[in-house]
């Protein structure tokens, strides 16, 4: 998924995937990331604030 690879970028490890959801970490923050793909729009920039990142740090990444 290239959500979880940008976040991988910044600097987050996969710690768990399941058949649903992936759960990645940068050793102070937990995200869980579903696997549907597209990620619902306000999902993803839920994710993106709580990884401590802006949208356009996000999508320089991407």
């Amino acid at each position: 998924m290239r959500a979880v690879r940008a976040l991988e970028k910044a600097g987050f490890q996969i710690i768990r995937q399941g058949r649903k959801h992936i759960v990645i970490s940068d050793g102070t923050r937990f995200l869980t990331i579903p696997r549907n793909n597209p990620i619902n729009a306000l999902t993803m920039g839920g994710i993106v604030r709580d990884a401590g990142l802006n949208e356009d740090n996000f999508r320089k990444l991407l």
